[in-house]
């Protein structure tokens, strides 16, 4: 994941982003857009269709995130398989594998939504404070902010 993030940031259902926005003291603007990139690999024995499938079902877990997915954004996935199957001690490259049924997909659709969610997270609260060249800042989320909402919104237990 490359979050560069545009919405309200949402955790768990809490608006934390719309809080955190109240007592903003910068400049940056997070709900305009941004684009965010997501890669996944998987080594599911997966047809090209439910390869897309997969891949379409990580923006799901960018919208639960708080993103609009807005106008402008780039927001995109890439997927692609993963597999160094290993038989008898040899590698192969192609061997005979049973592709998962449409019904068997299912739960790698749950499992796309909700790492891609992490992922957005992830990239969020291990950012840190950069200044451009032009002395144009982007703050790190207040991580000790975020923590303390999530907690009034009962979102987590600390």
């Amino acid at each position: 994941m490359q979050a560069n993030y545009g919405g309200v940031l949402t955790i768990n259902g809490a608006p934390i982003g719309r809080d955190l926005a109240k007592t903003k003291t910068d400049t940056d603007d997070n709900s305009a857009g941004g684009s965010c990139m997501i890669v996944v690999a998987t080594d599911a024995p997966l047809c090209p269709r439910n390869l897309a499938r997969l891949a379409g079902r990580t923006m799901l877990g960018l919208g639960r995130t708080g993103s609009h997915l807005a106008n402008g954004s780039g927001d995109y996935a890439i997927i692609f398989l993963h597999r160094l199957p290993h038989r008898g001690g040899r590698k192969l490259l192609n061997p005979p594998v049973a592709l998962l049924t449409n019904h068997a997909v299912t739960p790698l659709f749950q499992a796309a939504v909700e790492a891609t969610e992490e992922s957005v997270y992830n990239a969020m609260f291990m950012a840190t404070t950069v200044t451009e060249s032009s002395s144009h800042t982007r703050h790190a989320i207040p991580l000790d902010r975020v923590a303390a909402l999530c907690q009034k919104h009962g979102v987590v237990s600390i």
